[in-house]
């Protein structure tokens, strides 16, 4: 391993709009994709336009060193690491604008595919590849692989839907492939690569075999090598090189922007899952399945049917048999209208009930069921990746084959997964396609594992080959499958190949030793060591799915990013490094642990239910001093008074001129440090009001639980709090409330547990689980609070004493939102409704399934609901944004913008709301308007 180096490149060569991150911390950080692959970049640049994309190829090749392009890293195949020079294209490269009437696209490959359907859903359009990892995956990377998913097929990828491309060459040329004088433009500049191209093309045609066997091959799902399929279907230089580009894994050229024909979505959708006896049953009826034209036939063999019966969710139709050879086919019928659902789901029924099934199947049009079929598919990576062993890698791979040759494959798979000791392997995939998917556990430590994971791989070769298929479908050629290309395709459509890359890229700078390569063993090297961490952690696949919730990860780092790092600082104390772990660790405090917001939106999306917030919240725990921990439980037992002087600080401060107090907190902060004086300025509220004294009617119908935020941050100025908000509503709403005892001394817990200072958290979690069960007469009334991240909070605390007291199992603990949706908004009358209202979602809302309830209060305020496509967490994380106030505006810097351009757009917002106080100040701060709760409006405008 290697520590801080020389930086390699000539500064003077690049753009100053070009960030460079040579930092230890910055370079490991990004090493991990969710390949099987480790390679340590000396530098990572972050270009921001086509130009400064130019100037990085004019220094890389001056210094003699190669690059690779780096976007949202959920890679399988090891295309998105480098050793040498990492070209970051998420930070940037993100502008997506909708054009046509939405018939167009054109995106940044920075973009996420889920990012561009968000904001193509309001047209009834979307994207053609529909890759699983949409939440992560950004247009970079879905070109450069040619991805496609699980409903596109071959018909609808971005070979297929690509309209054009601004393309950026090895030698520095900038090419806009769709406009008019494209062919004139290269011709001009490139002459060498026009007429290569068309020399290429020659050379391909003049060979009738090969013309026939590369229609093929291509006829499949095809990622393996170069799409030479492009030298056949286009006779025009120019579409000829856009093709070649799309799938060639940032080897030819970076693609600056793209521009994608749409597909209409069809939002009617039927579910449905066949269970066969055998797999044999299944492949039997897919022909006649695919003619059909259903648009997902999934396929889940019998070990993904043993793993999904683990699964808390699992179908009867699954759970119910005793699983030997069977098989299942999860099928889809998607449709434009209800109507036309009706008539192709009966046809589709029809021809199910001739089926020899196990169990009588139907289509399910229900969300929730739906939901649960798709969770058994779905959730075998979760059930297989997540319980792995300590220290191995899951590798997820995947093949395609002519579909009548899918069941003989499949057969012989398992077979070879029992020959080479893969216990618990599983086969699954888009069956309509021959493309399926494995999943199997290998580590990368030793020789015998790497010999036996030699032995399968050559196996699997034989296999897939020797059944006329591709050794990749979907997940790219990489460097995984790179020394096979030859034994795939043969020596003279190889040697085409080769011919195709030196003539884009002449100098080899881009991604060396992917797609292409001639070293027969060099899928066999830079394999990714995987040292035990923290439990917390462990299970950690490096896939990505949690980075583009993370409100960090424009400023420091994301969830994937803290963990790989702890493997790394474990890997470098096991080699003796110490002078990198030093390193490492002293970047880590503020990186890692410090600017994290711990607000669990990484578990939301992460597939093995990891939120990475519990292991910054343990080290928190661990850093914090014995002194600091006695003095918060100090504040525990007396909570009451604490919050009240908080509160009060903040109404002497709000009366002083903001620069004077703003100077007293930096002075604090320099001798006490950063992360325990949190920073004053204009935009935080004064002081809140006198908690709610305690009460206990008769007829009591629910506990208020009054967010101890109230007494410390103030309402807006036209405002009363969403605690007095939510007092009125009920007595608005007839509905007799309780006030717990000691209301203004109870706390959710989560200033203590974000912090680490546990000793305050088991003294407040005590007092408060008690004080609500009697509250709510043993769990017999819900209890109710104001501000999403304390009812959140509470959940949490439920939980964790759940062992302890399982009488409090019957406490029933609700968010204001959804509690008030329900029984409160219909027994009050809105006066009159606002025409627009802009709304913030909280990470809260999300965890607690609330956000509904929230949107629906702002429909029933107001005539437009504006929700920020960009919207994120705040990560004001109740003190964080003043300890750190740089995380918020990092964190709400899309938003702010999206909220601002909404504004002009639409003539302004009559109100700007959200579901939590913290939260609300976050944004007033990002946005400079006054955001406040929904339950503050809907009180304002049912006062009688």
């Amino acid at each position: 391993m290697r520590t801080s180096l020389t930086f390699p490149l000539d500064r003077a060569l690049l753009s100053p709009s070009t960030e460079v991150k040579d930092r230890s911390i910055d370079r490991f950080a990004q090493a991990h994709d969710a390949s099987h692959y480790l390679l340590v970049p000396d530098a990572v640049l972050s270009p921001s336009s086509a130009s400064d994309v130019a100037d990085v190829f004019r220094a890389v090749r001056a210094a003699g060193r190669t690059l690779t392009f780096r976007s949202g890293g959920t890679s399988l195949s090891g295309q998105g690491v480098s050793g040498d020079i990492l070209v970051d294209t998420r930070s940037a490269f993100r502008n997506i604008a909708v054009e046509d009437d939405a018939r167009i696209v054109r995106v940044g490959p920075g973009a996420t595919v889920r990012q561009v359907n968000t904001r193509l859903a309001r047209f009834g359009r979307k994207l053609g590849p529909d890759p699983a990892s949409e939440i992560a995956c950004t247009i970079g990377g879905v070109i450069a692989n040619n991805s496609s998913g699980m409903a596109c097929g071959t018909v609808e990828n971005s070979y297929r839907t690509v309209e054009s491309l601004l393309l950026v060459l090895p030698s520095g040329t900038v090419l806009d492939t769709g406009a008019p004088d494209a062919i004139e433009t290269l011709t001009a500049v490139e002459p060498a690569i026009a007429e290569g191209l068309l020399a290429l093309r020659e050379r391909l045609l003049a060979s009738p075999e090969r013309v026939e066997f590369v229609r093929r091959q291509f006829s499949m799902k095809n990622t393996m090598g170069y799409g030479i399929n492009a030298l056949l279907d286009f006779d025009d230089p120019v579409k000829i090189l856009e093709h070649l580009v799309i799938g060639s894994e940032g080897t030819l050229a970076f693609v600056a922007e793209a521009r994608f024909r749409t597909i209409e979505v069809r939002p009617a959708i039927a579910t449905g899952l066949l269970v066969f006896e055998t797999l044999s049953d299944a492949m039997a009826a897919l022909p006649r399945l695919v003619e059909l034209g259903l648009a997902t036939i999934e396929l889940l063999d019998a070990a993904s049917l043993r793993v999904a019966q683990g699964l808390s969710d699992v179908p009867r139709a699954i759970a119910d048999i005793p699983v030997d050879q069977h098989a299942a086919l999860l099928v889809e019928v998607h449709a434009a209208d209800a109507d036309a659902l009706v008539h192709g789901a009966d046809i589709v029924l029809s021809h199910m009930r001739a089926l020899p099934l196990v169990v009588e199947a139907g289509l399910t049009t229900d969300a929730a069921e739906r939901a649960a079929l798709w969770h058994v598919r779905k959730g075998l990576y979760t059930a297989v990746a997540g319980a792995r062993p300590s220290g191995t890698t899951a590798l997820l791979e995947d093949i395609v084959v002519p579909v009548d040759r899918l069941l003989f494959t499949c057969e012989r798979l398992i077979e070879l997964f029992e020959e080479h000791g893969y216990d618990g392997s599983v086969i699954f995939g888009h069956a309509k396609d021959g493309n399926v998917h494995f999943l199997l556990n290998e580590r990368f430590d030793d020789a015998d594992s790497i010999a036996r994971y030699r032995r399968f791989t050559d196996d699997l070769v034989e296999l897939v080959l020797g059944q006329q298929g591709s050794l990749k479908a979907e997940h790219g050629t990489g460097r995984i499958m790179a020394p096979f290309v030859r034994r795939q395709y043969g020596d003279e459509l190889t040697d085409l190949m080769w011919g195709i890359k030196k003539l884009l890229d002449p100098d080899g700078i881009l991604n060396p030793g992917v797609v292409l390569s001639e070293d027969p063993e060099s899928y066999l090297k830079d394999l990714k060591r995987v040292p035990t961490v923290e439990k917390e952690v462990d299970r950690c696949v490096e896939c990505g799915y949690c980075e583009p919730t993370c409100p960090s990860k424009s400023l420091t780092l994301t969830p994937r990013q803290r963990i790989v790092l702890r493997r790394d600082m474990a890997w470098a104390e096991e080699q003796g490094d110490t002078e990198l772990v030093k390193e490492l660790r002293v970047d880590y405090d503020y990186d890692g642990v410090q600017t994290c917001a711990v607000d669990g939106m990484c578990g939301v999306a992460c597939p093995v239910d990891i939120n990475t917030g519990d292991l910054v919240r343990r080290l928190r725990a661990e850093q914090a001093s014995s002194v600091a921990d006695g003095l918060w439980d100090v504040a525990a037992k007396g909570w009451r008074a604490a919050a009240r002087a908080g509160g009060l600080a903040l109404t002497v401060a709000d009366a002083l001129p903001a620069p004077l107090v703003t100077g007293v907190t930096k002075v604090g902060r320099a001798v006490l440090g950063a992360d325990i004086v949190p920073l004053y300025d204009a935009g935080l509220p004064g002081g809140g009001s006198k908690p709610l004294r305690a009460d206990s009617p008769a007829d009591a119908e629910v506990v208020l639980f009054g967010a101890c935020i109230g007494t410390m941050f103030g309402p807006e100025d036209h405002g009363i709090g969403s605690r007095d908000a939510l007092r009125e509503l009920l007595s608005r709403a007839d509905i007799p409330f309780v006030v717990p005892q000691d209301a203004g001394g109870l706390c959710c817990g989560t200033p203590w547990k974000s912090k680490g200072y546990l000793s305050g958290y088991d003294r407040m979690t005590d007092r408060v689980l008690s004080l609500l069960w009697s509250a709510s007469r043993g769990g017999e009334l819900p209890v109710v609070c104001d501000a999403a991240s304390c009812t959140e909070g509470l959940h949490v605390m439920l939980a964790k004493a759940a062992a302890a007291h399982p009488e409090y199992a019957s406490l029933v603990i609700e968010d204001a939102t959804t509690y008030v949706a329900r029984e409160v908004l219909p027994k009050v009358e809105v006066s009159a409704k606002l025409d627009r209202i802009a709304v913030h979602p909280t990470c809260s809302t999300t965890a607690l399934g609330a956000t509904g309830a929230l949107t629906a209060l702002a429909y029933a305020v107001a005539d437009t609901v504006f929700v920020p496509e960009g919207w994120g967490c705040c990560a004001f994380a109740g003190d964080r944004g003043m300890l750190h106030p740089e995380l918020t505006a990092s964190a709400t810097d899309v938003e702010a913008f999206e909220v601002a351009a909404a504004a002009d757009d639409l003539g302004g917002f009559d109100a700007y709301v959200s579901a939590n106080r913290t939260c609300e100040i976050g944004m007033s701060r990002a946005t400079d308007r006054p955001y406040e709760h929904v339950i503050e409006v809907l009180e304002r405008l049912t006062r009688r």
